[in-house]
């Protein structure tokens, strides 16, 4: 019988968990042996006895599960870990399957997972096909980011997001800019709509309009001589001079904002700044940029990682991982998405990896070895050479 097992996040501020007690049941259901360790889901409202009566067994030392596990089912990237005492990589044997985010373009541990013949499927990674969409753990956080992004704003901009007639007179609704149009900038047009903001949305991919209008944000029109559409659905960078061509209207948008919401991000690439320094000093004195790219360098050129900034009064907010700040709904979905990428190659308690899948091809990151994934083994020879 294969031997799953689900540690406690050691990526500070982390507080997610790769399996709940309602994933864990399905596991167990399909002839796998779950160990969970102890408080693994605590910080997400899961407490141990839960997920005893659920089927898992307990465990206090993890140290002795990282070696001997199958399987090993992560949320964050792996890093280092007090209670082991070397890094994460370092403590799965050869031949374990890994399955979470992993940071695939991370390259040095890339190569170590394969060194140590570590099979890894990344959630990152997972093919936006609609065989995959149960198994899409970037949509499922990137919604709570851009629900959370909103809620964010709303608690620091000076002002109501709806219309507001009162004994004193009446308050115009804020005005909020989304810039890109993807699951966190959709959630977040919704989001802010719900809460009565005018909303305008920007996206280098036309294709979105709709979307957009039918969550009741406004397009902005972008005079760009290229398309925005990358593989897979994703937008793809833009050039220098189309770069300029999209602030420049941009500029005149973000001057009225109350709420600017930045969302673009490029695969495996730093953010591409979309707020310059400049076009954030022509913002009103009180508005408020939420930068859901922070982790990746920011839309913002003024942005730092989980940092406030304020900029002649603009505040410019730099969260990391907002997802884990959401963390029992946020495990719920992430634990159905792993689950189901993990139930898609085991077959009567066995692995059954095959490569040449339309689903494993894209997931699967190292195996037997190698850097299987064609992306990341081409930046991986590249970096070699």
């Amino acid at each position: 019988m294969l031997n799953v097992f689900v540690p406690k996040e050691s990526r500070p501020g982390e507080r997610r968990v790769a399996a709940t007690p309602d994933s864990i049941k399905k596991l167990l259901k399909a002839g796998l042996a779950v160990q969970v360790e102890q408080e693994a889901g605590l910080a997400a409202g899961f407490v141990d006895d839960a997920f005893a009566k659920a089927g898992a067994t307990v465990v206090a030392h993890a140290a002795d599960h990282w070696r001997s596990a199958d399987i090993v089912l992560k949320v964050g990237p792996l890093g280092s870990n007090p209670s082991l005492g070397i890094m994460e990589v370092e403590a799965l044997k050869p031949g374990a399957v890994l399955i979470g985010f992993l940071d695939p373009f991370n390259l040095p541990v890339v190569r170590r997972f394969a060194e140590r013949r570590i099979t890894t499927l990344s959630m990152e990674l997972v093919p936006r096909i609609t065989r995959a969409q149960v198994m899409d753990a970037l949509s499922s956080q990137a919604s709570i980011a851009g629900y959370r992004a909103v809620l964010l704003a709303a608690t620091r901009v000076g002002k109501y997001f709806p219309l507001m007639t009162t004994a004193a007179g009446t308050v115009t609704p804020a005005k909020v800019v989304v810039l890109g149009a993807g699951v966190a900038g959709l959630q977040a047009v919704a989001t802010a709509k719900r809460l009565g903001a005018v909303v305008e949305v920007s996206d280098i991919r036309p294709a979105v309009k709709e979307q957009v209008e039918s969550l009741g944000g406004r397009f902005i029109e972008l005079p760009l001589e290229e398309s925005g559409e990358g593989a897979g659905g994703y937008a793809r960078e833009l050039s220098a001079a189309g770069l300029d061509r999209q602030r420049e209207v941009l500029t005149r948008h973000l001057a009225q904002a109350d709420v600017v919401i930045t969302t673009a991000q490029v695969p495996g690439k730093k953010a591409p700044i979309l707020v310059t320094k400049g076009m954030a000093e022509a913002m009103k004195p009180g508005a408020v940029i939420v930068d859901i790219a922070a982790e990746r360098g920011g839309n913002c050129e003024l942005t730092r990682e989980d940092q406030d900034v304020v900029h002649q009064g603009v505040l410019v907010l730099g969260p990391t991982n907002l997802a884990a700040g959401m963390a029992g709904d946020a495990s719920v979905l992430f634990a159905r998405n792993v689950a189901a990428l993990l139930l898609h190659f085991v077959k009567e308690g066995e692995l059954a990896i095959d490569p040449a899948d339309e689903v494993l091809s894209g997931a699967l990151l190292t195996h037997h070895g190698e850097v299987v994934n064609r992306s990341v083994a081409d930046l991986v020879t590249a970096a070699k050479g």
